[in-house]
């Protein structure tokens, strides 16, 4: 499939808190320019940090112990079967209408060069299931100044990625949505359901996946700017008001 963009959104600043990742755009995760390390200064800052990130995770991985790793695929199994169940869905509704020739032609967004959010999890949970040529094919893409409109991840197989980003999963232009929604509306009702379920793992109004294993690296003394949930001024806001919602609710 094709859809590797974060939906585009009109909001100029966080009044309130949005109901999930898929509503926000770029800016709502942006950080200092200060804070960004830069890593080769003969490519972009977006394929920096994506390099960057590779890196810390590839390096903390291939030193952890056959017991300490068994212990992080435990903690992401339950959302890798989360994604089968996506993939699954998306292949039946969608393989028909999300096709290479709507790319090439320019008709959708989805795929678009440094188009898309990557959470520190995202890169975490495709590593885990990736192999040592697979994350050498990650970097050396990385690694090399792309031209053209694609994403540095897409090559003529398809996305270099195992479990791609879960801002590309749930991007669905608005054509797709309409062609298949719009004739099977049964469809829309189970997108729904897995747009909630997606939220479990990725919203943090409670405590989530891609938060946990922010943490779990924090703890191990890796940084990154791609720990969003630690870094953006939105998403700490998120959780800053959720715990006082909490607090409200308990007192």
């Amino acid at each position: 499939m094709l859809r590797c963009i974060l939906r585009h959104c009109d909001v100029e600043e966080v009044r309130r808190i949005p109901q999930d990742l898929g509503t926000l755009n770029l800016e709502f995760f942006a950080l200092p320019k200060g804070n960004r390390s830069l890593v080769n200064s003969n490519i972009s800052e977006y394929n920096r940090e994506q390099l960057e990130a590779v890196r810390t995770v590839g390096s903390f991985l291939r030193r952890l112990l056959p017991a300490e790793l068994s212990h992080l695929k435990r903690r992401t199994a339950h959302y890798i079967g989360f994604r089968r169940h996506v993939d699954e869905f998306l292949l039946r509704h969608f393989s028909q209408v999300c096709t290479l020739k709507c790319y090439q032609d320019n008709y959708s967004a989805c795929c678009n060069r440094e188009g898309i959010t990557t959470f520190f999890a995202d890169v975490v949970i495709n590593l885990l299931v990736s192999s040592d040529k697979g994350v050498d094919k990650l970097l050396r893409s990385l690694c090399v100044p792309k031209q053209g409109m694609k994403c540095v991840y897409l090559e003529k197989s398809g996305c270099l990625w195992r479990i791609k980003p879960i801002v590309c999963e749930i991007f669905l232009c608005e054509h797709a949505t309409q062609a298949v929604f719009g004739t099977h509306p049964e469809a829309l009702e189970e997108w729904k359901k897995i747009r909630r379920r997606e939220k479990r793992y990725t919203w943090p109004t409670r405590r989530v996946l891609f938060d946990d294993l922010e943490t779990y690296f924090i703890g191990k003394g890796c940084s990154c700017s791609l720990m969003y949930f630690h870094n953006s001024p939105g998403l700490l806001r998120v959780k800053a008001l959720a715990a006082k919602q909490g607090k409200t609710k308990r007192g």
